[in-house]
């Protein structure tokens, strides 16, 4: 049995779709201080930060949490069929608000996360996550779930 992997065109568009994404992001608030995607195994895709920021952990540190961010993630959709969709769950540290929104397939199975980080002491960071963040993603799921 041979392994056919996808041409080197596939990784091209989904990596500009990821890049396009997180620029994107970016762009819709200037306390969005980046903006990440990872896959469901919390690889990170890409990562955008916005200009001037310089990034408050390792590029290390960065793959590691993004790797329990995504392991959070799967585990809070198992609670989905009792409590609701999740739309993000967010954290609250001195230096940033760090906010996770899982995007899921039609099956409600975990296929990338988004990572942000806001400026600290963002009061606004729900209404800048729900009314901004969320549905530009919801524009653009299609395109991040194509295979």
């Amino acid at each position: 049995m041979t392994l056919k992997l996808p041409n080197a065109n596939f990784f091209l568009l989904k990596n500009s779709v990821f890049k396009t994404l997180c620029q994107e992001i970016i762009k819709l608030d200037s306390s969005i201080r980046s903006a990440g995607i990872t896959n469901e195994d919390g690889i990170i895709l890409h990562i955008s930060h916005r200009k001037g920021i310089k990034p408050l952990l390792s590029s290390e540190e960065r793959a590691q949490y993004a790797i329990t961010a995504a392991t959070r993630q799967f585990t809070r959709l198992r609670w989905e069929v009792l409590l609701g969709k999740i739309q993000y769950a967010s954290s609250h540290y001195s230096k940033l608000i760090r906010a996770t929104i899982p995007i899921t397939d039609e099956n409600r199975r975990l296929t990338f996360v988004i990572i942000l980080s806001l400026d600290p002491g963002t009061d606004n960071f729900h209404e800048i996550i729900v009314e901004k963040v969320i549905p530009l993603i919801k524009q653009k799921k299609s395109d991040l779930v194509k295979s």
